[in-house]
């Protein structure tokens, strides 16, 4: 049940608790010290008393009536507190204080009868016998009476749990309203959440309570902001791929229709000169083999044009032979084009199996590179080198392609090409990043491409 409860209510509650708590432990203090106190003032008042009563007896000796100076004594002794004098003589009660049933009344209410029982000492008394020159005058009785103390008490038991009451209702109620204004801002965080779930990322909160809520209100803006670039961006970006998609469609279209055309035409015009030499009353044998000759160089062309449009859909021995494999044949190509650039590759033993995806994607982007650093850099020295970066708690395991030459680098103003603005959208795709940075020595093209097995 106390999980289910709000934490505005789970705070109140426990405030009140702690003040329920307070107020208990102070009231059973002073119920608990109401017995001692008591007693200690029960067993002062009494010494006070005799040593009083003491001292008046003295001034009996030189008195001439003793009898009439005793009974002015006497009724002197009334006015103590706490105490009754009685004065006896031959077992006969001669003044006597008010009893019990008169004190606790006046000034304090009556305490309940739990409480008189569980303070009240037992009732002390004190007998002086009074003789002045040899004459027994009787004795005085001294005897406690604690009633107006235990009232007293009592009455400020009860108002300390009056007062104590009020100031803590008064607390809890201030409390109460501190909580609530403190707390108010999480149901606007709430909505805020509810709306970004909604797909609504230009919702915001306005940073408002303490410094911990309003901290949090400041992240969960800025978190609704880059949920809403990311969404944009991605938005971008799969447009981008279909755009690039459309262009690569009609670029193979326009090769197809460039290349394969006329030397299909080609073929067959020279299928038809065949053919009509072939029904001569004589073949001719050197223009067969002319038109032979002419049509073996047709189809050789057209499988050296077949060849680099599937080595641009995809790259030969890249799913037979894998991708260290497939790098070197790029690489050897490269370098037998240009025999006078040097170029080095270490690919990292650690890389392991990274996926069908993820090989493609780095193999373009090195072929990519290659292709504008020996087409425009002018470089003597292109590095290449892939190493795995391995995976943890908040990041996918994943491989970091480095293409480096020693090149002009490229102009101040420079804008990338199709191909590497193809490649970024195609990294960041699979949730990596790419950046292409260009200074004096050369140009470098740094690419982090998430593993794709579970793609």
């Amino acid at each position: 049940m106390w999980q289910q409860l709000s934490l505005r209510t789970r705070l109140n509650l426990l405030f009140a608790l702690v003040l329920v708590v307070g107020l208990a432990a102070n009231i059973g203090r002073l119920v608990l010290e109401a017995g001692p106190r008591i007693q200690a003032e029960d067993d002062s008042v009494l010494r006070l008393a005799r040593e009083f009563v003491d001292a008046s007896i003295s001034d009996l000796k030189g008195s001439a009536d003793p009898e009439a100076k005793l009974t002015t004594i006497v009724d002197g002794l009334q006015k103590l507190r706490h105490v009754s004098v009685t004065h006896e003589r031959a077992g006969e009660r001669i003044v006597a204080a008010p009893g019990d049933a008169a004190l606790g009344k006046g000034r304090f209410d009556a305490p309940p009868e739990w409480f008189v029982s569980l303070v009240r000492p037992e009732q002390t008394s004190v007998r002086i016998p009074i003789a002045v020159e040899g004459k027994s005058y009787g004795s005085l009785l001294i005897a406690s009476h604690p009633s107006d103390e235990i009232a007293e008490i009592w009455d400020g038991i009860v108002t300390q749990l009056e007062v104590g009451s009020a100031i803590a209702a008064a607390l809890l109620l201030i409390t109460m309203i501190v909580v609530s204004r403190a707390l108010a801002p999480i149901q606007s965080l709430a909505d805020a959440m509810t709306g970004i779930e909604a797909g609504h990322y230009d919702t915001r909160v306005t940073p408002t309570g303490s410094a911990e809520i309003a901290a949090i209100c400041a992240k969960l803006n800025h978190l609704a902001g880059t949920l809403g670039e990311a969404v944009a961006e991605k938005q971008r970006l799969a447009e981008r791929i279909v755009t690039l998609q459309d262009d690569e469609r009609s670029e193979i279209a326009r090769e197809l229709h460039d290349e394969f055309g006329p030397y299909l035409f080609a073929l067959r015009a020279h299928a038809t000169s065949l053919m009509r030499l072939a029904d001569g009353a004589k073949p001719d044998l050197e223009g067969i083999r002319k038109h032979g000759s002419a049509m073996l160089e047709q189809v050789n062309a057209l499988q050296q044009f077949n060849r680099r449009v599937l080595d641009k859909l995809r790259p030969a021995g890249l799913s037979e032979l894998g991708l260290r494999e497939a790098l070197a044949a790029l690489v050897r190509f490269w370098r037998d084009a240009h025999p006078g650039v040097v170029v080095e590759m270490q690919v990292s033993d650690a890389l392991g199996a990274i996926g069908e995806t993820a090989e493609l994607t780095i193999y373009r982007v090195v072929q990519e590179a290659l292709t504008n650093a020996f087409r425009h850099s002018g470089a003597t020295q292109v590095a290449i080198a892939i190493e795995a970066i391995p995976g943890s708690t908040r990041l996918a395991p994943a491989a970091r392609v480095s293409v480096s030459d020693n090149g002009d680098g490229l102009p101040s103003e420079h804008k990338l090409g199709l191909g590497m603005i193809g490649m970024r959208e195609r990294v960041m795709a699979l949730g990596g990043t790419m950046h292409v940075a260009s200074t004096s020595a050369g140009v470098t093209v740094e690419a982090i491409i998430p593993h794709s097995l579970n793609l």
